[in-house]
């Protein structure tokens, strides 16, 4: 799993003041990777890092609760199936 110096980087966010909402990101991140069928064992791999990443940029970015996430990025899904296998 990532750091929260590592999805700072990947963000591209300077300052801590919104250290805390993405260490909540994260954490949805990991659950919703679990309910989605990804075992305990992907955990220590890069693709789940990257997944953990995907899935907080996609939140982070689309805080605004007038905007509806319809579908997850094609990248993202392709990950999580990949981490299924």
């Amino acid at each position: 799993m990532p750091t929260v110096t590592e999805l700072k980087t990947y963000l591209r966010i300077d300052g801590s003041e919104d250290d805390g909402i993405l260490a909540l990101l994260m954490g949805a991140g990991e659950e919703y990777l679990s309910d989605a069928g990804v075992p305990e064992s992907a955990k220590t791999t890069k693709r789940y890092t990257l997944a953990i990443m995907l899935y907080v940029a996609l939140h982070y970015e689309n805080r605004d609760p007038g905007v509806s996430i319809e579908k997850l990025n094609f990248a993202f899904e392709s990950i999580i199936l990949q981490l299924k296998c």
